[in-house]
């Protein structure tokens, strides 16, 4: 055979076998189809709007009032309030407890710089909450009420205030909800326990908060008060922790002050010591609780049997470990409620049942 045909045929070969492969993969793939995996790329689209908070501000600005406490003629305290409802010809103003405690007079001042003599219905310290009232012609905006239940951790919230002095009133400052339901231990003076005198729940947050801010509203981005602010953690070393009383506890306590002048708090009708600040024997030493020093005549403890001597330990089944927890659990209830009490008398345990007075 010829060189040229040799070729040929060759060609005409590879030809042939090339179309047969692709004959036989057609037919292999279609009685054999290959599993296919269906993927599924889903993605949140997620949009933020950063419009700013002018309006939200501009709703509750002009309910927010500079509070001066005076002792005689001298202004002794400074700090913030809020117009929070009005009722008949008179509107009332939240604030603080601490910013007018000792004071004989207390002055507000508006946002249009007009300055009145306020009445002073009531407060209480353990709450921190004072009611302060005015002649309603003397208002022009009442703060919208909202529910810090309803918030969330990362929510933006904002503050209107005088920090530091009269001369930075109508500050605003913005910041998140940092935390939520904070135990908070708070001393009433300066020489109070290393674990407070009683421990409020609060909400945390790391919108700015100085002094004068205290007894001003914390407000959500609708210009809604959900909180009083009402402390800053001062510590070397940290920044951004403001705290804000929930606005329905305020409520709550501002609605008594405005009944009675006072809120009305059960008392055992002992005084205490924490065991952690008092020197016991080796057996009692590593107790966590309240040691009773005194207990009042015909009070609620002495009728129930607790004696001077006693270390208690709980209340309804919550451990007592200070004097600022006992007050906690205590205050949850109401005069007249009945409670239970656990006790470690020497080497024996008690539970007495108490049913609780007013304190005096």
């Amino acid at each position: 055979m010829k060189k040229s045909s040799k070729i040929v045929l060759s060609i005409v070969i590879i030809i042939m076998a090339l179309f047969v492969g692709a004959g036989g993969m057609y037919i292999l793939m279609t009685e054999y189809p290959a599993n296919t995996a269906s993927v599924s790329d889903t993605k949140k689209n997620v949009t933020i709007n950063d419009t700013g908070i002018s309006e939200s501000v501009n709703k509750i600005y002009d309910a927010v009032v500079i509070v001066s406490g005076y002792v005689g003629e001298k202004q002794a305290t400074s700090g913030s309030g809020f117009v929070y409802k009005t009722a008949d010809n008179k509107a009332f103003i939240l604030t603080n407890n601490h910013v007018i405690n000792g004071c004989n007079k207390v002055k507000v001042t508006f946002s249009n710089n007009k300055t009145y003599d306020v009445e002073i219905v009531g407060g209480e310290s353990y709450a921190d909450i004072a009611v302060l009232k005015i002649d309603k012609k003397n208002i022009t905006t009442v703060a919208s009420i909202g529910k810090s239940e309803d918030s969330k951790l990362g929510d933006t919230v904002f503050t209107v205030g005088a920090p530091l002095d009269n001369s930075y009133s109508g500050t605003v400052t913005r910041g998140i909800i940092s935390g939520k339901d904070r135990m908070v231990a708070v001393s009433l003076s300066s020489n109070s326990s290393s674990s407070g005198d009683y421990i409020m729940k609060v909400i945390q947050t790391d919108a700015a908060i100085n002094s004068g801010n205290s007894g001003g509203p914390l407000a959500n981005v609708n210009g809604e008060v959900i909180g009083i602010t009402n402390m800053k953690l001062v510590s070397s070393g940290v920044e951004g922790m403001g705290f804000a009383i929930p606005i329905e506890d305020a409520i709550n306590y501002a609605s008594q002050i405005e009944k009675n002048g006072k809120i009305a708090r059960p008392a055992l009708g002992i005084t205490m010591s924490n065991v952690s600040d008092t020197i016991f024997n080796f057996s009692e030493e590593n107790i966590d609780g309240v040691k009773v020093a005194e207990v009042a005549k015909n009070s609620s403890a002495e009728q129930a049997g607790i004696q001077a001597g006693d270390i208690i330990i709980e209340i309804d089944n919550d451990k007592v470990t200070s004097s600022a927890t006992l007050r906690y659990y205590l205050y949850k209830h109401n005069v007249g409620d009945k409670i239970k009490v656990k006790v470690k008398r020497g080497n024996d345990t008690k539970t007495f049942n108490v049913k609780l007075q007013a304190s005096e």
